[in-house]
């Protein structure tokens, strides 16, 4: 590819990711309060985006055969304990993954 143009690229992502970062303070700034479909947005989305995401991750889980999910059923029972005992998304994802990866290591 050319040089000219992987620039032109990266140059137009940085400023529609800056434009996308920025806009809504711009937007938002004079307001004293948000409009309530912004707020209704902003407590929904999280945890359908984390749902969404959960289904992709649990999309390949065979039950008949092999292991039948049992490693990530166990650690995505992992991940939710740890994350309602210490209330930190870093490290409930950073055991239930070490613990996943063990899991699969040894063979279960």
């Amino acid at each position: 590819m050319n040089d000219k143009y992987i620039i032109m690229v990266i140059a137009v992502m940085a400023i529609v990711t800056i434009l996308l970062r920025f806009l809504p303070f711009i937007i938002f700034d004079h307001r004293e309060q948000l409009p309530r479909w912004i707020s209704y947005l902003g407590k929904v989305l999280p945890p359908a985006i984390m749902s969404m995401l959960l289904v992709y991750c649990l999309r390949n889980i065979n039950l008949v055969e092999g292991n039948h999910g049992f490693p990530e059923l166990m650690c995505m029972g992992v991940a939710m304990l740890m994350h309602n005992w210490k209330r930190n998304t870093l490290l409930s994802i950073g055991v239930s993954m070490l613990l996943y990866m063990i899991i699969i290591q040894i063979g279960m």
